[in-house]
């Protein structure tokens, strides 16, 4: 039992980790490199309001399961370097090749697109992100793992570690329950005028809104401004209709 709540310790932490850390990776991608903010505002990340992508907690879960493999275990031969660091690149863009699809699918939302990327499948993953989620792994391998695995070590004899972790999983699934509420009034919309919501297009857009007045926590509540949601996503519906247009004529021109 006590081996159990162990490993499970582990991956709580990894998770909680992972989720962290890859959110500041996409709040510094997102404004000085995403193509769909080209204001370069600072944008919070994902669909939670926290600082935390669950896409980067599971990942480090996955990296953390990859390098545990005993065939990989022993000296570190080329053959050995080579097959963790290819598994790494396959499970990661899998893992987010189902929660693009997961999202698309199920709520009519895209939390990132891939479209203007060489080789994407579907605009969810493409050859140059699994090029940087083989990095991040290598990165990991080479310079994380056995560190954090130490301080959880470390840490499991210390009950301040196990209130910590209760605590930041309790906020966690409150922002989860928030968060899910406004993802939902999203596909709902989307789901009733037939269209796909770029997450991140709609975040820059609500942001380019003047607000009254700074509030409090504005980076946080990315999708708050002065205007009733709906309203929000009714604008955004307009400027998906006028770009659709705008591709269209685009094609047509090419044509003739």
């Amino acid at each position: 039992m006590e081996h159990f709540q162990h490993i499970l310790t582990i991956l709580v932490f990894l998770f909680g980790i992972g989720g962290i850390a890859g959110w500041f990776i996409e709040l510094f991608y997102r404004r000085f490199a995403s193509d769909s903010n080209p204001e370069r505002k600072w944008i919070n990340p994902g669909f939670l309001v926290g600082p935390c992508l669950p896409l980067y907690g599971f990942g480090l879960i996955v990296l953390y399961g990859i390098s545990s493999l005993p065939i990989l275990q022993g000296d570190n031969t080329a053959d050995k370097i080579v097959l963790t660091f290819v598994l790494m690149g396959v499970l990661l863009t899998a893992l987010e090749f189902v929660a693009g699809l997961v999202f698309i699918r199920g709520l009519k939302i895209k939390l990132w697109d891939y479209s203007e990327c060489f080789g994407n499948v579907m605009g969810i993953i493409c050859p140059k992100f699994s090029v940087y989620w083989t990095v991040l792994g290598a990165l990991y391998y080479f310079f994380l793992q056995k560190h954090m695995l130490n301080m959880v070590n470390w840490l499991w004899d210390n009950p301040v570690f196990g209130f910590s972790i209760g605590v930041f999983f309790g906020i966690f699934l409150v922002d989860v329950g928030y968060s899910l509420n406004i993802v939902v009034r999203i596909r709902n919309f989307a789901k009733e005028h037939q269209i796909i919501v770029r997450y991140e297009e709609l975040q820059a857009q609500i942001k380019s809104i003047v607000r009254t007045g700074k509030k409090p926590f504005d980076f946080l509540f990315s999708l708050a401004n002065d205007l009733p949601f709906i309203e929000n996503l009714k604008n955004y519906e307009e400027k998906y209709r006028a770009k659709l247009e705008h591709i269209k004529e685009k094609t047509k021109r090419k044509k003739k």
